[in-house]
């Protein structure tokens, strides 16, 4: 199966002496339906640079297991947890995820950058098994001058969105609530917050809150049925942000939870709502 674009394009493709090579040509992503040992050898002469070579996650026939086999930090990681919606139970072996640390490739995807001294990931991530690793986010003019120890990734995927042009176009829900809050109460919430600043849902890039809340359901659902990418941020993403407001999450060593959230992952570091609390939740919006 070959996928493209974050899982908006997917081919069946049957199997085929020579289906690894016109795969890893074509798609981003690749899911094997098939025993380990057979993709092992069928791409061993194809595997070229983790940075361009596709993601490939083996799939039992049974749905059983996912296997993140090649680009783990590159999109295999995610596509084999998005495959426990079908069954399969994660492989997850790369040792940031599989002790629960953040690597540099998976803020960059996070915050939509390219990674751009890339050597220096490999130190990075080492680090990041034994200490928490600051995120710096810094505004220029500056110049930076780091050494290996440093991963440095920029803005470069969203330079179309930094134009001068006035619409809304990938605005930034950052979303807070209390525990236990409902779909209804974050959907009520997120239209109000939108209508306050003259958007509608349709302008939306991503939804994005702190880690703290990935297992609130309210927040998920309504993702879900309005269709909304939704990203969970670490602490250190968080405090790396500079928001205009106090907020009651420092008790739990965060700057806040809103805005920092939708500055984070805003091009133009702009906010155009502050935060706003609508009973259970707190919306605040950024582009």
């Amino acid at each position: 199966m070959g996928v493209n674009a974050d899982v908006d394009t997917i081919e069946i493709l049957a199997y085929s002496d020579n289906i690894f090579e016109q795969a890893f040509s074509k798609y981003d992503a690749i899911i094997a339906i098939m025993a380990c040992g057979i993709v092992v050898r069928k791409i061993s002469t194809l595997v070229s640079d983790k940075w361009s070579d596709p993601a490939v996650v083996v799939v039992d026939s049974n749905l059983n297991f996912a296997i993140p086999l090649l680009g783990g930090h590159h999109g295999a990681n995610t596509l084999a947890k998005r495959l426990s919606g079908l069954g399969c139970i994660p492989v997850i072996t790369t040792a940031t995820e599989s002790h629960g640390r953040p690597s540099v490739e998976g803020i960059a995807d996070m915050l939509s950058c390219e990674v751009v001294n890339r050597a220096s990931t490999k130190n990075v991530n080492l680090a990041s098994l034994d200490t928490d690793v600051p995120v710096v986010k810094l505004r220029g003019p500056k110049i930076v001058v780091v050494d290996e120890n440093v991963s440095v990734i920029a803005h470069m995927r969203k330079k179309s969105q930094d134009s001068s042009d006035s619409n809304n176009s990938s605005l930034v829900v950052g979303i807070g609530a209390r525990k236990g809050v409902s779909t209804q109460e974050v959907w009520d919430a997120v239209m109000s917050g939108l209508l306050e600043v003259g958007a509608s849902i349709g302008d939306v890039g991503v939804f994005a809150t702190s880690v703290l809340k990935e297992h609130e359901k309210g927040i998920i659902e309504c993702a879900r049925l309005l269709n909304q990418r939704l990203e969970f941020l670490s602490d250190d993403v968080i405090n790396a942000t500079s928001p205009p407001s106090e907020s009651e999450a420092q008790r739990f060593g965060l700057l806040g939870v809103a805005e920092p959230c939708a500055l984070a992952l805003s091009c133009r570091d702009e906010l155009i709502l502050k935060k706003k609390v609508y009973g259970n939740v707190t919306i605040a919006i950024a582009r």
